[in-house]
C-alpha cells in the first residue's frame, strides 16, 4: 500500500466530524455525527505495567505476539503492525486498512481469543468536538448571571476566583489571544497522526492551534462537500474557563485567575482515543513515555468532546489513572439529542457529564440527556449562544476575535470553571467531594430538562459548599475486570468485588485474581458472576 492510499484511509475516518463544528450563522445548532470507522486496535498484554506510574516503557511487540496478531489479521484480510504504546501500558495497532468499528470489534476479539495473554483489545476510535458556532447577536454574557439561564458566577468571585488551580483543555489547542494572555501554561501537541495534526509533525512540545480546516473533498470522496473552516474549538473552551476579567478587554472568564494547561489532542477530523488517553495522564500529572513531564499538574481535565459507543477500556483506565491523582475529570454529555448512556467518554464512570441548557433553563435542543448526566450548564440554543475567544482566520490562524458557540462543548467548560473556584477554596476536595458538591447545590431547573441531572451548576452555591467542608470523604468508583472464571486484573492493591449488582463478597488482592467461587466462596448461587476492582488502591 502507498503511503498516499494510507493517507486517504486515514481520513476517510475522520470524515464524519468535519460538520461537528457547523457553520457559523447558523441559527439551529447540528448534531454530531459519530465516527463510524477507524483504522487502529488497542491491544493491553497482561503484565504490561501502567507505565504513567513506573516510567517504564511498554514491553514491545515480539515475534511470537506478532505471529499472532498476524494470524487474526487474516481472518480479516488485514494487517497490523506496533505504532506506539500508551501511557497505561497497552500498544496501539496501525491496520493496513480503515474497516468500521464493528468490523474492529470483531478483529480485536479475534485477537484476544488466540493469545491468552492478552488482557483486552478495542478499536482506537476517533473523538470529535462537541459545539456549534452561531450568528453573533447578543454583546453580553448571560450564562454567567443571568437569574434564569446564568450560573451565578458573580457571587463566587466575592470567595474564589481560581487562583492556583490549573486546568487542562484537552482539545484542539490554543491561539495566543490578548484576552487570554498570561493565562496559558506550557503545554503539549499529542496528536500522533501527521495528517490529522494539520501541521506537518506528530507530537512535539508546541500545543498551538494551527487550524483544523478542511478543504472539499479533503476526508473522503465528498466530504466535507465545501471547504470547512478552522473552529478555533479549544481556544474558545479555555476563554470560557479562564479569560482574564476586570482587564478592559472583551469576555470574563468564570476561573479567572485559574491557569489553563492546553493539551493538543484534536485536530482536522477529530483526534484518536489512544491520543486523548495519554492526554489525560499526562495533564494530571503522569508519566507518559517519550513526552516530557507536566510541570503544571492539573487538578481539573475539561473534555469537550466525544464519540459513540460504549466507554472503552482505554479511556476508563486513563479516567482512573488521572482520579488516582486528583484529578477531576468533566466530559460533554454530546449533542445528538440522544441518550447520553450511548456517548463515549460520557458514559465512563468516574466523570462529571454535563449537558446544556439554554437561556431560559431548559434543555438546549440538541444537548443529550439521561441517567448518566450529573448536571447542566449553559451552552445556548437559538438565538442567544456562549460568548467566548477565538481567531478570525478561517483555515490558518488570523487576528484575535469572539464569537458564540453552542453546545455541551460551551457548557463543559462552565462546570470545569466552576470546580477550579471549588478547587481554589478548598484544595483538599477530592473528586468525589466535588461531584457531591455540585450536585447538592445545584438550583431547580426553570424550565423543563428532563434527564438533565441535579440541575444547573450554581457557582455561588458550590463555592460556599467547598468553603464549608472540614472534612473530605472518598466513594470509590468500581470498573468491571472480568466475567465469572476470567482474570481480572489491575494494578496495586485494591479492593475486589466478585458477585452480582446486590450481593457480593469484597476482599484485597494486589495485580490480578481469578474471579471464581474458589477465590470468594458464592455469594449468589445459580446466577452468573463478575468482577469489578476499587478505584481507591491500599
Amino acid at each position: 500500500m502507498t503511503q498516499r492510499h494510507k493517507i486517504s484511509s486515514l481520513l476517510k475516518i475522520c470524515a464524519a466530524a468535519l460538520v461537528a463544528a457547523g457553520i457559523a450563522g447558523q441559527a439551529t445548532a447540528q448534531t454530531n455525527p459519530s465516527v463510524v470507522q477507524t483504522d487502529r486496535i488497542i491491544v493491553k498484554y497482561k503484565g504490561d505495567s501502567d507505565t504513567s506510574k513506573t516510567g517504564v516503557a511498554a514491553r514491545g511487540i515480539d515475534r511470537a505476539r506478532q505471529a499472532l496478531i498476524d494470524r487474526a489479521g487474516q481472518t480479516y484480510g488485514a494487517t497490523m503492525r506496533a505504532l506506539r504504546a500508551t501511557a497505561n501500558g497497552a500498544n496501539v495497532l496501525q491496520l493496513n486498512r480503515t474497516m468500521s468499528l464493528d468490523e474492529a470489534r470483531q478483529l480485536a476479539a479475534e485477537l484476544k481469543s488466540r493469545d491468552a495473554n492478552v488482557e483486552y483489545a478495542e478499536p482506537d476510535r476517533i473523538m470529535v468536538p462537541l459545539a456549534t458556532p452561531t450568528d453573533p447577536s447578543y454583546t453580553q454574557q448571560w450564562d454567567l448571571y443571568e437569574a434564569t439561564g446564568g450560573i451565578n458566577a458573580p457571587a463566587a468571585w466575592d470567595k474564589s476566583t481560581g487562583a492556583g488551580i490549573n486546568v487542562a483543555v484537552i482539545d484542539t489547542g490554543y491561539r495566543p489571544h490578548a484576552d487570554l494572555s498570561g493565562q496559558i501554561l506550557q503545554g503539549y501537541d499529542f496528536i500522533s497522526t501527521t495528517t490529522i495534526a494539520n501541521d506537518g509533525s506528530g507530537r512535539d512540545t508546541d500545543a498551538s492551534d494551527p487550524g483544523d480546516w478542511a478543504p472539499a473533498g479533503s476526508c473522503g470522496t465528498g466530504i466535507p462537500a465545501a471547504d470547512k473552516a478552522s473552529s478555533w474549538h479549544g481556544t474558545h473552551v479555555a476563554g470560557t474557563i479562564a479569560a482574564k476579567t476586570n482587564n478592559g478587554l472583551g469576555v470574563a472568564g468564570i476561573a479567572y485567575n485559574a491557569k489553563i494547561v492546553p493539551a493538543r489532542v484534536l485536530g482536522r477530523c477529530g483526534g484518536y482515543t489512544s491520543d486523548i488517553a495519554d492526554a489525560m495522564v499526562w495533564a494530571s500529572g503522569g508519566t507518559v513515555t517519550g513526552v516530557p513531564a507536566n510541570a503544571n499538574k492539573a487538578r481539573v481535565l475539561n473534555l469537550s468532546l466525544g464519540g459513540t459507543g460504549a466507554c472503552d477500556t482505554t479511556t476508563q483506565n486513563a479516567i482512573n489513572s488521572a482520579r488516582s491523582r486528583g484529578a477531576v475529570v468533566v466530559v460533554a454529555a454530546g449533542n445528538s439529542n440522544t441518550n447520553a448512556i450511548n456517548s463515549n467518554p460520557a458514559n465512563c464512570s468516574g466523570v462529571i457529564t454535563v449537558a446544556a441548557t439554554n437561556r431560559a433553563g431548559g434543555k438546549a435542543s440538541y444537548s443529550n440527556y439521561g441517567t448518566n448526566v450529573t448536571i447542566s450548564a449553559p451552552g445556548g440554543d437559538n438565538g442567544a449562544g456562549i460568548l467566548s475567544t477565538l481567531n478570525s482566520g478561517t483555515t490558518t490562524p488570523a487576528s484575535d476575535n469572539y464569537a458564540y458557540y453552542m453546545g455541551t462543548s460551551m457548557a463543559t467548560p462552565h462546570v470545569a470553571g466552576v470546580v477550579a473556584l471549588m478547587l481554589s477554596a478548598n484544595p483538599n476536595l477530592t473528586p468525589d467531594d466535588v461531584a457531591a458538591k455540585l450536585k447538592s447545590t445545584a438550583r431547580a431547573f426553570p424550565a423543563a430538562c428532563s434527564g438533565c441531572g441535579a440541575g444547573i451548576i450554581n457557582a455561588a452555591a458550590a463555592v460556599n459548599a467547598a468553603l464549608g467542608s472540614t472534612t473530605t470523604t472518598t466513594t470509590p468508583t468500581w470498573t468491571y475486570c472480568a466475567a465469572e472464571n476470567g482474570t481480572c486484573s489491575f494494578t496495586g492493591t485494591r479492593d475486589v468485588r466478585y458477585g452480582t449488582a446486590t450481593s457480593f463478597v469484597t476482599k484485597t488482592f494486589t495485580g490480578s485474581v481469578k474471579c471464581s467461587n474458589a477465590v470468594f466462596g458464592d455469594p449468589a448461587h445459580g446466577v452468573v458472576k463478575s468482577c469489578s476492582y476499587s478505584s481507591a488502591t491500599k
